[in-house]
């Protein structure tokens, strides 16, 4: 007599109850409900927030898989394009957007900046126009995200449009 060691879940359920397997099959397809939930959720949110900042697009979608977001519609100009990419890559949890968008209007595309520690609206206008004071030029090509020339945060994504005159 003695102790005997057996693996629980292995054998033939004849308690009428689950294995571990298939209860960690259910908690993952559970899971995935959820996060594809919350995708849809937040694909959602980003287009009420698109729409709320006047942004001019024709059917827009976005969808949302791990850390990128499609997006997709037929956007009035360049501008509203580069804008609706913004919103959704400046977004917590988005770290690639894949934009499928076509543009009704054509204009020059604009260059993208990464805010880095240090960084004002002055400096980014220094580096790129090679003048400080072409700040509001930024500013503008940014609003409505940007409330405020001096609220710009490390990790944001900046549109520079080309050089003014």
């Amino acid at each position: 007599m003695g102790l005997f060691s057996f693996i629980k879940d292995a054998g033939a359920k004849i308690f009428g109850g689950k294995t571990s397997a298939e209860k960690a099959a259910e908690e993952a397809a559970d899971k995935a409900a959820a996060i594809e939930a919350a995708n849809k959720e937040a694909a959602a949110g980003l287009a009420e927030t698109i729409n709320d900042l006047g942004l001019k697009v024709k059917d827009l979608k976005i969808s949302i898989s791990g850390d990128t977001a499609t997006v997709s519609g037929l956007a009035y100009d360049q501008s509203n394009k580069e804008k609706i990419v913004l919103v959704v890559g400046n977004s917590a949890g988005i770290a690639v957007v894949d934009d499928q968008m076509e543009v009704e209007n054509t204009e020059p595309e604009a260059q993208f900046h990464t805010v880095v520690s240090g960084d004002t609206l002055s400096k980014i206008a220094k580096e790129f126009y090679g003048n400080a004071m072409k700040y509001p030029v930024i500013f503008e090509a940014n609003k409505p995200m940007l409330e405020h020339p001096d609220k710009i945060y490390p990790g944001q994504v900046l549109r520079i449009p080309a050089s003014p005159e």
